[in-house]
């Protein structure tokens, strides 16, 4: 498997994958052609030095898997860096084969490039299988996240 940054070719499988599963289908708009608002985005994501939008290929060059990592400076822990994991989503044909422990393996890694001193995410109460992976690879639940939609 190869990790590698998004392109803007990558959007329609990146798309794909979120839009497919059971909250993607309620707030995704997936298409041919994709909402010029994806490519939006995509070009602000880009353009941010400290946003990183990475694929995971197989060796058909077919994306199976994105995430999403932003890189974000704090005053706290002596103005230490937190790496946000965002958007991890796998193909539905892949799931089950370790793609998600590679991909933290990966996430790992390029945090402590960065200088990172925190990888921390977010994940719905209405997704126990990917809570039990997050708990199952390390992450602990340390704090109550809220959410005002605007």
């Amino acid at each position: 498997m190869v990790f590698r940054k998004a392109t803007k070719e990558d959007l329609p499988a990146i798309i794909e994958m979120i839009a497919n599963d059971t909250l993607g289908r309620l707030r995704e708009r997936y298409g041919d052609p994709l909402p010029k608002e994806y490519y939006n985005a995509f070009e602000r994501i880009d353009g941010d030095e400290n946003q990183e939008l990475i694929v995971m290929e197989n060796s058909k060059k077919e994306v199976v898997a994105s995430f999403q990592l932003s890189f974000l400076q704090y005053l706290t822990y002596v103005g230490g860096i937190r790496c946000l994991v965002e958007n991890v989503h796998v193909r539905e044909d892949q799931t089950g084969k370790g793609i998600g422990r590679q991909m933290f393996q990966w996430i790992i890694e390029r945090a402590q490039e960065k200088g990172v001193h925190m990888v921390q995410l977010t994940s719905n109460k209405l997704r126990p299988n990917a809570i039990r992976f997050y708990e199952a690879i390390g992450f602990t639940a340390t704090h109550e996240g809220f959410k005002l939609h605007l």
